[in-house]
């Protein structure tokens, strides 16, 4: 396969175009009736059919791929230890402003790359504060990278692609940004490659209660009375925990059981991928060509639009011990930490839980903004990175690493 870092543009066939266009002339929706009009019950039926009448005919992939194509994209091998070469895409957007940090942009599921395009321009050329050269992969199995041929490619696994990719950008320091399956992968960047990951920001926090033994300080501020807004974040975590994680017990268990329905049939992914794009938001307004774009990365992936849910069923089932999960919920003392916490996130605890990953030099509890926040809030994320990065930044001195100051 060839190795060299090759320039990449969107082409998806006429003929695969032609067939979603088949298949949504052929849907069949369930009855329209009290209980499926309720989000409680899921994707209301009348959404459902706006959706898929505005795909069938007005909406226009081309545009969105030629809007995307003006996007600095790329293809390049990655070998993955035990698993071989595997090709894959990514965004590498460089600043022009000398001493600029490079960052790589971690999404999760059911993001993609796109959920770095809102922040690109905010990263890359800002109007104060640092700059960053930004890359954004599509991870093995998502969007246009390649996927793993054999089972047992788990969160370390994800860690080595990019952080080889990182390496063969040139890039042998730097930071990374992440939420959803980004922060796990992070996480592990930075455990693994510590030399290397020299500080993250996340903007999906899951971390342990602390405890008396272990982080004695924060377990004094777990023991204050909590406020209004944690409250409120413990609240949106119980409601995740007992009504929205019924979709990760079927990816974790049993992924080409809803694979099968995601790969056959255009309607179900759609489903399956806007039920999240409204519940996981902080009622961000969702244009129909939007959720649709989203929908269609997944629909038109290299690996298919099944492969990205056995990200969830390898990372409950890798080997060898310990677990990845317990891994990444350990301190890191040699990685700085900036975190973002976001009211609507599918995981909101209170800040003395968080502090136990890592040396914190940066956090911000934003009054609004959900579990995509580059892309619901793409303004408040990317100042929450250069703030953390800037003068007077608590990662500022990792900066300049990059500045020959």
């Amino acid at each position: 396969m060839e190795s060299a870092i090759r320039p990449f543009k969107m082409d998806v066939a006429d003929s695969d175009l032609q067939s979603l266009k088949t298949k949504l002339s052929h849907a069949t929706f369930a009855e329209e009736a009290q209980v499926s009009e309720s989000w409680d019950y899921g994707v209301p039926v009348s959404d459902l059919k706006k959706l898929v009448a505005h795909w069938k005919t007005n909406f226009d992939w081309r545009a969105q791929e030629a809007k995307l194509n003006a996007l600095p994209q790329y293809k390049t091998v990655i070998n993955v230890e035990g698993f071989g070469d595997l090709d894959i895409h990514f965004i590498h957007q460089r600043s022009e402003r000398p001493g600029s940090i490079p960052l790589v942009f971690c999404h999760g599921w059911p993001g993609s790359f796109l959920e770095v395009t809102k922040i690109l321009p905010l990263l890359v050329s800002p109007e104060d504060g640092p700059a960053f050269h930004v890359v954004a992969p599509s991870l093995p199995n998502f969007g246009f990278s390649e996927g793993p041929s054999r089972p047992g490619f788990g969160i370390a696994q994800y860690a080595e692609c990019l952080h080889k990719l990182m390496l063969k950008l040139g890039y042998d320091k730097y930071v990374t940004q992440g939420g959803d399956w980004g922060y796990a992968i992070t996480r592990l960047i930075g455990i693994e490659y510590p030399t290397h990951c020299l500080a993250s920001h996340l903007n999906y926090i899951r971390a342990s209660r602390p405890t008396l033994t272990q982080h004695p300080l924060q377990y004094l501020y777990y023991l204050l009375p909590r406020t209004a807004q944690e409250k409120a974040g413990l609240a949106r975590t119980r409601w995740f925990m007992t009504q929205g994680l019924g979709y990760n017990l079927e990816q974790s268990t049993r992924p080409s059981t809803i694979g099968a329905a995601l790969a056959d049939s255009p309607v179900a992914l759609l489903a399956w991928i806007y039920e999240k794009l409204h519940d996981w938001t902080d009622a961000y307004p969702w244009t129909d060509d939007e959720i649709l774009t989203w929908v269609s990365v997944y629909l038109f992936s290299t690996a298919g639009p099944a492969a990205s849910a056995r990200i969830y069923y390898e990372a409950q089932n890798t080997h060898p011990k310990p677990r990845e999960d317990k891994r990444m919920m350990e301190y890191n003392p040699g990685v700085k930490l900036g975190l973002s916490y976001f009211p609507k996130d599918l995981l909101v605890f209170p800040k003395c839980y968080g502090r136990t990953l890592g040396p914190v030099v940066f956090e911000r509890v934003h009054d609004d903004g959900g579990h995509f926040a580059s892309w619901e809030r793409p303004e408040q994320l990317a100042g929450d990175i250069r703030e953390m990065f800037g003068p007077g930044g608590g990662a500022y001195d990792v900066s300049m690493v990059w500045s020959g100051k």
